[in-house]
């Protein structure tokens, strides 16, 4: 079986439903990208993530309770998985040792 690669918005979008926890659905997904890094995000974009994610078992996803302010429509809340986290972690991992590569440059 070969090995699964996220890409970069996949592990964004992983990391921000691992942060948010019980508000990871898609909408606050989106406001945290666009307030945290200031980056223009598609919420349909967001969304199809999302689901790629779920199929690939990264995250798993609920319906929660329908709100007032959402004139009653309900939210679907996203979680990681044990295999969403043990994938972000190998991310870290890879990236920390990559950059331990880098050798120290001084900055005049």
């Amino acid at each position: 079986m070969a090995k699964e690669y996220l890409g970069e918005f996949e592990e964004l979008i992983l990391t921000l439903v691992a942060a948010l926890q019980a508000e990871a659905y898609g909408a606050a997904i989106a406001e945290e990208i666009e307030t945290k890094l200031k980056r223009d995000v598609n919420l349909s974009a967001v969304h199809v993530t999302l689901y790629r994610l779920e199929d690939k078992g990264y995250v798993k996803s609920a319906m929660g309770g329908g709100t007032r302010e959402r004139g009653g429509r309900r939210k679907r809340i996203f979680t990681i998985t044990s295999a969403g986290m043990a994938m972000l972690r190998a991310m870290k991992e890879t990236r920390i040792d990559l950059w331990r590569m880098v050798p120290q440059l001084k900055m005049s």
